[in-house]
């Protein structure tokens, strides 16, 4: 068991599952809804909890019954809350999230009016318990210099960084971690440089994770980096620069995929500190995430799984 930090977001999330995503324009029935804990890091916590670690989440709250029953949840959970910045007179980020019943897709609208976790919060955290942090990719500036003082105090920690967005300046996050974790929507969307031979060479990485990673990997040799790529599996480049590829469990039906990628990153983490080898990894992460695919939310993901 390891001592683990993750730190990033905390959301409400309304989830109504429909019959089938509405056309714009139009009202339909929810056949049910759902009000629960979401946001990427907090996420991540839940999933590693289960899995055996002794977990914290850091990050930022308002202070209305929102972010109490945000508490709680971590809390029956075994996620410990540390170094919170609580906003008096602030309302809690809210995911408004239509859950298509026919195939399990989740389409969101996400509405936040908080700040983002500051320095000044992380800095006064005492890292020395622990054994790992993750961050989300988020908040670039204050993020690259939480990873600088980390490095600086505590460079015995191991470190991974979510790159799920492609945020202005998010690539300087990659620097100095053991464990990078790109989503597929992150490499679908990049566009590098201007000239119109530059956008086709990055055009052809865009649609192929492998040429992806492969350019990751010559820029930052020393670490793991690993993308999610859904139904189709997971790629993953080690420091040797080998290659490796797992196929997705096969889910029928689809659930719900709310909070599969970040219960991927749960396990690759998982798996990190373990000392699984990549390859072992992405097979347990895409197993994982597999399960969460086939049920709603995240509790008991480990009951059943083969």
């Amino acid at each position: 068991m390891a001592r683990i930090l993750t730190v990033g977001i905390a959301t409400l999330d309304i989830i109504n599952t429909v019959e089938a995503y509405p056309e714009e324009d139009t009202e339909v029935r929810a056949c049910a809804q759902k009000r629960q804990r979401g946001g990427n890091a907090s996420n991540t916590a839940v999933v590693l909890a289960q899995l055996g670690h002794d977990i914290a989440w850091a990050g930022c709250l308002a202070d209305d019954a929102s972010a109490e029953f945000i508490l709680a949840d971590l809390a029956s959970s075994k996620v410990e809350v540390i170094g919170a910045h609580r906003v008096t007179g602030s309302c809690t980020p809210t995911s408004y999230v239509a859950l298509n019943k026919q195939n399990g897709s989740r389409t969101i609208v996400h509405y936040r009016d908080l700040p983002e976790y500051s320095v000044e919060a992380f800095q006064a955290i005492d890292l020395s318990p622990f054994d790992w942090v993750h961050f989300e990719g988020r908040n670039i500036q204050h993020t690259r210099t939480m990873l600088d003082s980390l490095q600086r105090t505590h460079p015995g920690i191991q470190v991974s960084v979510e790159i799920e967005k492609r945020r202005t300046g998010i690539e300087c996050l990659c620097e100095g971690a053991e464990l990078l974790l790109y989503s597929r929507g992150y490499v679908k969307d990049g566009i590098l440089g201007s000239a119109k031979e530059a956008r086709k060479a990055q055009t052809r990485i865009n649609e192929d994770p492998v040429e992806f990673l492969f350019a990751q990997h010559k820029k930052q040799p020393t670490a793991k980096h690993c993308c999610a790529w859904g139904e189709n599996g997971a790629w993953g480049i080690g420091q040797d620069g080998e290659m490796f590829y797992s196929p997705a469990l096969l889910v029928e039906p689809v659930i719900d995929t709310l909070g599969a990628g970040d219960t991927f990153n749960a396990s690759m983490i998982h798996s990190g500190v373990t000392g699984l080898d990549l390859s072992a990894s992405l097979q347990a992460s895409c197993r994982l995430a597999g399960k969460k695919c086939r049920q709603q939310g995240l509790q008991g993901l480990l009951q059943g799984l083969q």
